[in-house]
């Protein structure tokens, strides 16, 4: 069973974490949501693949530099931020 939240509550949960993060302090997340990594100050990505094939640090990078990277040296994090940015901007 995929459990996630409204997109109104994940609204709610980006500006709490934004207020964490100016109030000085650091906030680390594992997430699988777009719409709160776009949002990440630093994406540090793990992979490439999932369970045995993972585990290890594919990229780091600002949300946008992450997308931006060409489409050869994109993770499947970068891959999906590209649409999904690309997708905001539309």
């Amino acid at each position: 069973m995929k459990a996630s939240l409204h997109m109104a509550d994940v609204e709610k949960l980006i500006r709490v974490l934004h207020r964490l993060v100016d109030a000085g302090n650091t906030v680390v997340l594992v997430e699988h949501d777009l719409a709160v990594i776009a949002e990440a100050d630093w994406i540090i990505d793990m992979g490439p693949e999932a369970g045995d094939a993972g585990g290890r640090v594919v990229a780091q990078a600002a949300p946008q530099e992450l997308a931006r990277r060409p489409a050869a040296k994109r993770t499947h994090t970068g891959q999906a931020l590209a649409g999904f940015l690309d997708g905001r901007l539309k």
